[in-house]
Protein backbone atom coordinates (compact mmCIF):
# COMPACT_ATOMS: atom_id res chain seq x y z
CA UNK A 1 0.00 0.00 0.00
CA UNK A 2 0.93 3.51 -0.83
CA UNK A 3 1.68 6.10 1.50
CA UNK A 4 -1.87 7.10 2.47
CA UNK A 5 -3.19 9.99 4.35
CA UNK A 6 -6.59 9.68 5.55
CA UNK A 7 -9.21 11.57 7.59
CA UNK A 8 -9.40 9.87 10.95
CA UNK A 9 -12.26 10.62 13.18
CA UNK A 10 -11.51 9.77 17.37
CA UNK A 11 -12.83 9.88 20.58
CA UNK A 12 -10.10 11.72 22.53
CA UNK A 13 -10.20 11.73 26.41
CA UNK A 14 -9.89 15.10 27.80
CA UNK A 15 -8.68 14.94 31.41
CA UNK A 16 -8.76 12.21 34.13
CA UNK A 17 -11.95 11.51 35.67
CA UNK A 18 -13.49 11.93 39.06
CA UNK A 19 -16.87 10.58 39.88
CA UNK A 20 -19.47 9.46 37.63
CA UNK A 21 -17.92 10.01 33.68
CA UNK A 22 -19.67 12.37 31.73
CA UNK A 23 -19.77 13.01 27.44
CA UNK A 24 -17.93 16.39 28.10
CA UNK A 25 -15.52 14.34 29.47
CA UNK A 26 -14.44 13.03 26.14
CA UNK A 27 -13.71 14.90 22.43
CA UNK A 28 -15.33 13.93 18.83
CA UNK A 29 -12.17 15.01 16.68
CA UNK A 30 -10.79 14.92 13.26
CA UNK A 31 -7.30 14.13 12.59
CA UNK A 32 -4.81 12.92 10.08
CA UNK A 33 -3.41 9.22 9.79
CA UNK A 34 -0.65 7.99 7.90
CA UNK A 35 -1.78 4.45 6.69
CA UNK A 36 1.13 2.96 5.60
CA UNK A 37 3.29 0.49 7.20
CA UNK A 38 6.82 1.34 8.22
CA UNK A 39 9.68 -0.96 6.83
CA UNK A 40 10.05 -3.75 9.54
CA UNK A 41 7.93 -3.51 12.39
CA UNK A 42 5.27 -5.67 13.52
CA UNK A 43 2.15 -4.32 12.98
CA UNK A 44 -1.24 -3.84 11.60
CA UNK A 45 -3.57 -1.28 9.72
CA UNK A 46 -7.08 -1.49 10.74
CA UNK A 47 -10.23 -0.28 9.50
CA UNK A 48 -12.85 -0.70 13.06
CA UNK A 49 -16.77 -1.50 12.18
CA UNK A 50 -17.36 -2.23 15.85
CA UNK A 51 -16.53 -1.03 19.01
CA UNK A 52 -17.07 -2.44 22.51
CA UNK A 53 -18.37 -0.28 25.69
CA UNK A 54 -17.87 -2.11 28.76
CA UNK A 55 -17.49 -1.17 32.28
CA UNK A 56 -14.00 -1.94 32.84
CA UNK A 57 -12.87 0.98 31.38
CA UNK A 58 -14.39 3.29 33.54
CA UNK A 59 -11.17 2.76 35.72
CA UNK A 60 -9.10 3.23 32.69
CA UNK A 61 -10.33 6.50 32.63
CA UNK A 62 -8.76 7.60 36.09
CA UNK A 63 -4.71 8.36 37.03
CA UNK A 64 -3.83 4.20 37.92
CA UNK A 65 -1.44 2.97 39.60
CA UNK A 66 -0.53 -1.21 40.22
CA UNK A 67 -3.50 -1.80 38.08
CA UNK A 68 -3.99 -4.81 35.88
CA UNK A 69 -4.74 -2.16 33.02
CA UNK A 70 -2.77 0.92 32.22
CA UNK A 71 -4.83 4.67 32.11
CA UNK A 72 -6.18 6.65 29.21
CA UNK A 73 -3.94 9.15 28.25
CA UNK A 74 -5.45 12.29 27.91
CA UNK A 75 -5.19 13.71 24.70
CA UNK A 76 -4.73 10.43 23.08
CA UNK A 77 -7.66 8.45 21.29
CA UNK A 78 -9.65 5.63 23.96
CA UNK A 79 -8.71 2.14 23.48
CA UNK A 80 -10.59 -0.71 23.75
CA UNK A 81 -11.86 -4.08 22.38
CA UNK A 82 -13.50 -4.00 18.88
CA UNK A 83 -14.09 -5.64 15.09
CA UNK A 84 -12.31 -4.48 12.16
CA UNK A 85 -11.23 -5.41 9.20
CA UNK A 86 -7.12 -5.53 8.26
CA UNK A 87 -6.12 -3.03 5.71
CA UNK A 88 -2.25 -3.75 5.75
CA UNK A 89 -0.16 -6.42 7.57
CA UNK A 90 3.90 -7.01 8.23
CA UNK A 91 2.45 -9.44 10.92
CA UNK A 92 2.13 -13.35 9.17
CA UNK A 93 -0.18 -14.09 10.59
CA UNK A 94 -2.94 -11.75 9.18
CA UNK A 95 -3.63 -10.58 5.37
CA UNK A 96 -5.31 -7.64 3.70
CA UNK A 97 -9.16 -8.44 4.25
CA UNK A 98 -9.40 -10.59 7.44
CA UNK A 99 -11.70 -9.33 10.03
CA UNK A 100 -10.37 -9.43 13.39
CA UNK A 101 -11.26 -8.46 16.89
CA UNK A 102 -8.83 -7.09 19.91
CA UNK A 103 -7.90 -3.95 20.76
CA UNK A 104 -8.07 -1.25 19.03
CA UNK A 105 -8.64 2.70 19.25
CA UNK A 106 -11.92 4.07 19.31
CA UNK A 107 -11.11 5.79 16.14
CA UNK A 108 -11.75 4.71 12.33
CA UNK A 109 -8.59 3.65 11.68
CA UNK A 110 -5.82 2.11 14.22
CA UNK A 111 -2.33 1.44 13.54
CA UNK A 112 -1.88 -1.76 16.24
CA UNK A 113 1.06 -4.08 16.88
CA UNK A 114 -1.04 -7.75 16.70
CA UNK A 115 0.23 -9.25 19.91
CA UNK A 116 -0.33 -6.23 21.98
CA UNK A 117 -3.66 -5.84 20.70
CA UNK A 118 -4.14 -9.35 21.27
CA UNK A 119 -6.04 -9.67 17.79
CA UNK A 120 -8.05 -12.88 17.11
CA UNK A 121 -8.66 -13.68 13.42
CA UNK A 122 -12.65 -14.24 12.96
CA UNK A 123 -13.21 -17.42 10.67
CA UNK A 124 -16.95 -17.86 11.31
CA UNK A 125 -19.01 -15.36 9.68
CA UNK A 126 -22.29 -16.55 9.66
CA UNK A 127 -23.21 -14.66 12.48
CA UNK A 128 -23.63 -11.01 12.87
CA UNK A 129 -19.70 -9.47 13.39
CA UNK A 130 -20.89 -7.26 16.16
CA UNK A 131 -21.08 -10.78 18.20
CA UNK A 132 -17.32 -10.65 18.08
CA UNK A 133 -17.38 -7.68 20.20
CA UNK A 134 -19.93 -9.69 22.69
CA UNK A 135 -21.02 -13.17 22.66
CA UNK A 136 -17.72 -14.57 20.90
CA UNK A 137 -15.72 -11.96 21.89
CA UNK A 138 -14.23 -10.74 25.35
CA UNK A 139 -17.69 -10.79 27.62
CA UNK A 140 -18.69 -14.35 26.04
CA UNK A 141 -15.19 -15.92 27.32
CA UNK A 142 -15.78 -14.12 30.58
CA UNK A 143 -19.43 -15.72 31.22
CA UNK A 144 -17.79 -19.12 30.20
CA UNK A 145 -14.36 -18.85 32.08
CA UNK A 146 -16.19 -17.36 35.49
CA UNK A 147 -19.11 -19.76 35.25
CA UNK A 148 -17.38 -23.07 34.12
CA UNK A 149 -14.00 -22.78 35.02
CA UNK A 150 -13.90 -20.47 38.57
CA UNK A 151 -17.30 -21.72 39.54
CA UNK A 152 -17.73 -25.78 38.71
CA UNK A 153 -20.60 -25.81 38.15
CA UNK A 154 -23.12 -29.02 39.09
CA UNK A 155 -26.43 -29.75 37.13
CA UNK A 156 -29.78 -29.04 40.13
CA UNK A 157 -27.40 -26.20 41.73
CA UNK A 158 -28.45 -22.59 42.46
CA UNK A 159 -27.40 -20.19 40.88
CA UNK A 160 -27.55 -15.91 41.41
CA UNK A 161 -26.21 -13.10 38.93
CA UNK A 162 -26.23 -9.53 38.94
CA UNK A 163 -26.31 -7.49 36.62
CA UNK A 164 -28.06 -10.13 34.68
CA UNK A 165 -28.99 -8.44 31.70
CA UNK A 166 -25.92 -6.84 30.77
CA UNK A 167 -23.00 -8.40 28.00
CA UNK A 168 -22.01 -11.36 30.46
CA UNK A 169 -24.66 -11.94 32.69
CA UNK A 170 -26.98 -12.57 30.32
CA UNK A 171 -24.66 -15.45 28.92
CA UNK A 172 -24.08 -16.72 32.92
CA UNK A 173 -27.67 -17.63 32.98
CA UNK A 174 -28.36 -19.30 30.39
CA UNK A 175 -25.11 -21.13 30.39
CA UNK A 176 -26.51 -22.12 33.90
CA UNK A 177 -30.01 -23.01 32.72
CA UNK A 178 -28.56 -25.42 29.59
CA UNK A 179 -26.37 -27.30 32.86
CA UNK A 180 -30.29 -27.70 34.38
CA UNK A 181 -29.61 -25.24 37.05
CA UNK A 182 -31.67 -22.65 39.00
CA UNK A 183 -31.20 -19.69 38.17
CA UNK A 184 -32.64 -16.13 38.91
CA UNK A 185 -31.21 -12.59 37.98
CA UNK A 186 -31.03 -8.85 38.94
CA UNK A 187 -31.87 -5.89 37.18
CA UNK A 188 -32.43 -2.27 37.39
CA UNK A 189 -35.38 -2.07 35.75
CA UNK A 190 -38.44 -3.87 34.81
CA UNK A 191 -38.05 -4.11 30.88
CA UNK A 192 -35.05 -5.44 31.75
CA UNK A 193 -36.38 -7.93 34.54
CA UNK A 194 -38.94 -8.87 31.51
CA UNK A 195 -36.25 -9.43 29.28
CA UNK A 196 -34.67 -12.10 31.77
CA UNK A 197 -37.93 -14.23 32.44
CA UNK A 198 -38.78 -14.31 28.87
CA UNK A 199 -36.10 -13.98 26.58
CA UNK A 200 -32.93 -15.65 28.16
CA UNK A 201 -35.59 -18.44 30.70
CA UNK A 202 -34.13 -17.07 33.60
CA UNK A 203 -36.60 -19.09 36.19
CA UNK A 204 -36.91 -15.71 38.26
CA UNK A 205 -35.88 -12.31 37.87
CA UNK A 206 -36.15 -8.75 40.42
CA UNK A 207 -35.50 -5.05 39.95
CA UNK A 208 -33.12 -4.39 42.68
CA UNK A 209 -34.19 -1.37 43.25
CA UNK A 210 -37.35 -1.93 44.79
CA UNK A 211 -36.29 -4.15 47.04
CA UNK A 212 -35.77 -2.60 50.64
CA UNK A 213 -33.97 -5.23 51.66
CA UNK A 214 -31.94 -7.12 49.54
CA UNK A 215 -31.29 -10.03 52.12
CA UNK A 216 -34.96 -10.81 52.65
CA UNK A 217 -34.89 -10.40 48.63
CA UNK A 218 -32.61 -13.44 48.28
CA UNK A 219 -34.26 -15.59 50.76
CA UNK A 220 -37.60 -15.29 48.87
CA UNK A 221 -35.73 -16.58 45.52
CA UNK A 222 -33.69 -19.04 47.12
CA UNK A 223 -35.13 -20.31 50.95
CA UNK A 224 -33.02 -23.12 50.85
CA UNK A 225 -29.46 -20.61 49.75
CA UNK A 226 -27.35 -19.68 46.85
CA UNK A 227 -24.82 -22.39 45.92
CA UNK A 228 -23.13 -20.27 42.85
CA UNK A 229 -23.03 -16.59 42.84
CA UNK A 230 -21.67 -14.56 40.01
CA UNK A 231 -20.84 -11.04 41.07
CA UNK A 232 -20.66 -8.13 38.57
CA UNK A 233 -21.80 -5.30 40.75
CA UNK A 234 -20.37 -5.44 44.24
CA UNK A 235 -21.45 -3.46 47.36
CA UNK A 236 -24.55 -4.00 49.39
CA UNK A 237 -25.46 -6.94 46.74
CA UNK A 238 -22.48 -8.83 47.21
CA UNK A 239 -23.08 -8.02 51.42
CA UNK A 240 -26.46 -9.59 50.99
CA UNK A 241 -24.78 -12.51 49.18
CA UNK A 242 -23.09 -13.75 51.90
CA UNK A 243 -25.85 -14.07 53.77
CA UNK A 244 -27.63 -16.13 51.84
CA UNK A 245 -24.72 -18.82 50.62
CA UNK A 246 -24.93 -22.45 51.15
CA UNK A 247 -22.14 -24.30 52.72
CA UNK A 248 -19.29 -24.37 50.17
CA UNK A 249 -21.02 -21.92 47.38
CA UNK A 250 -18.50 -20.24 45.32
CA UNK A 251 -18.21 -16.85 43.67
CA UNK A 252 -17.04 -15.42 40.81
CA UNK A 253 -15.67 -11.85 40.72
CA UNK A 254 -16.04 -10.96 37.77
CA UNK A 255 -16.26 -6.98 38.40
CA UNK A 256 -17.67 -4.18 40.76
CA UNK A 257 -19.67 -1.66 38.67
CA UNK A 258 -21.44 -0.26 41.78
CA UNK A 259 -18.11 0.87 43.14
CA UNK A 260 -16.52 2.38 39.97
CA UNK A 261 -17.57 5.70 40.36
CA UNK A 262 -17.15 6.36 43.98
CA UNK A 263 -14.37 8.18 45.56
CA UNK A 264 -14.11 6.39 48.65
CA UNK A 265 -15.56 2.62 48.00
CA UNK A 266 -18.20 0.99 50.49
CA UNK A 267 -16.71 -1.79 52.73
CA UNK A 268 -17.76 -5.67 52.65
CA UNK A 269 -19.58 -6.05 56.44
CA UNK A 270 -20.31 -10.15 55.90
CA UNK A 271 -16.65 -11.52 55.13
CA UNK A 272 -16.52 -13.82 57.94
CA UNK A 273 -19.21 -15.99 56.43
CA UNK A 274 -16.08 -16.97 54.00
CA UNK A 275 -15.43 -18.80 57.41
CA UNK A 276 -17.92 -19.94 58.60
CA UNK A 277 -19.66 -21.62 55.28
CA UNK A 278 -16.69 -22.48 53.85
CA UNK A 279 -17.21 -20.43 50.85
CA UNK A 280 -14.69 -20.16 47.89
CA UNK A 281 -14.58 -16.37 46.41
CA UNK A 282 -12.34 -15.76 43.87
CA UNK A 283 -11.28 -13.36 41.24
CA UNK A 284 -10.58 -13.49 37.62
CA UNK A 285 -9.42 -11.72 34.73
CA UNK A 286 -10.83 -13.40 31.26
CA UNK A 287 -7.34 -12.26 29.70
CA UNK A 288 -5.67 -15.02 31.51
CA UNK A 289 -7.77 -17.60 29.99
CA UNK A 290 -7.40 -17.08 26.29
CA UNK A 291 -6.17 -20.04 25.67
CA UNK A 292 -9.41 -21.77 26.08
CA UNK A 293 -11.20 -19.63 23.23
CA UNK A 294 -10.82 -22.38 20.63
CA UNK A 295 -12.91 -24.79 22.86
CA UNK A 296 -15.36 -22.11 23.62
CA UNK A 297 -15.96 -21.26 20.19
CA UNK A 298 -16.77 -24.80 19.57
CA UNK A 299 -19.44 -24.97 21.95
CA UNK A 300 -20.84 -21.57 21.48
CA UNK A 301 -21.17 -21.36 18.09
CA UNK A 302 -23.22 -24.43 17.39
CA UNK A 303 -25.50 -22.99 20.08
CA UNK A 304 -26.19 -20.02 18.71
CA UNK A 305 -26.94 -21.43 15.35
CA UNK A 306 -29.45 -23.65 17.16
CA UNK A 307 -30.89 -21.21 18.84
CA UNK A 308 -30.13 -22.44 22.11
CA UNK A 309 -28.47 -19.01 23.46
CA UNK A 310 -29.81 -15.76 22.16
CA UNK A 311 -27.87 -12.32 22.80
CA UNK A 312 -29.31 -8.73 22.87
CA UNK A 313 -27.21 -5.93 22.10
CA UNK A 314 -27.81 -2.09 22.29
CA UNK A 315 -26.55 -0.90 19.03
CA UNK A 316 -25.55 2.85 18.78
CA UNK A 317 -25.10 4.09 15.42
CA UNK A 318 -21.72 5.99 14.63
CA UNK A 319 -18.22 7.08 16.33
CA UNK A 320 -19.97 10.59 17.44
CA UNK A 321 -22.49 8.68 19.56
CA UNK A 322 -19.47 6.70 21.06
CA UNK A 323 -19.36 8.82 24.60
CA UNK A 324 -22.87 8.98 25.46
CA UNK A 325 -23.18 5.19 24.82
CA UNK A 326 -20.24 4.46 27.33
CA UNK A 327 -21.79 6.95 29.88
CA UNK A 328 -24.82 5.34 29.77
CA UNK A 329 -23.21 2.01 31.10
CA UNK A 330 -22.88 3.63 34.57
CA UNK A 331 -26.71 4.90 34.47
CA UNK A 332 -28.25 1.52 33.59
CA UNK A 333 -29.59 2.98 29.81
CA UNK A 334 -28.05 0.11 27.92
CA UNK A 335 -30.32 -2.75 27.15
CA UNK A 336 -27.92 -5.47 26.82
CA UNK A 337 -24.54 -5.70 25.38
CA UNK A 338 -23.64 -2.06 24.33
CA UNK A 339 -22.02 -1.88 21.04
CA UNK A 340 -21.32 1.20 18.67
CA UNK A 341 -21.06 0.63 15.33
CA UNK A 342 -18.36 2.72 13.34
CA UNK A 343 -18.62 1.56 9.76
CA UNK A 344 -19.89 -1.30 7.32
CA UNK A 345 -17.44 -3.46 6.37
Amino acid sequence: MAEEVMNNKQIILKHYVEDYPKESDMEFKNNNIKLNVPEGSNVVVLKNLYLSCDPYMRSRMSKLEGSYVQSFTPGSPITGCGVAKVLESVDSNFQEGDLVWGMTGWEEYSIVTATQSALFKIHDKNVPLSYYTGILGMPGMTAYVGFYEICSPKKGETVFVSAASGAVGQLVGQFAKMLGCYVVGSAGTKEKVDLLKNKFDFDEAFNYKEEKDLVAALKRYFPNGIDIYFENVGGKMLDAVLLNMKLCGRIAVCGMISQYNLEKTEGVHNLFCLITKRIRMEGFLVSDHYHLYPKYLEMIIPQIKGGNVVYVEDIAEGLENAPKALVGLFYGRNVGKQVVKVSRE
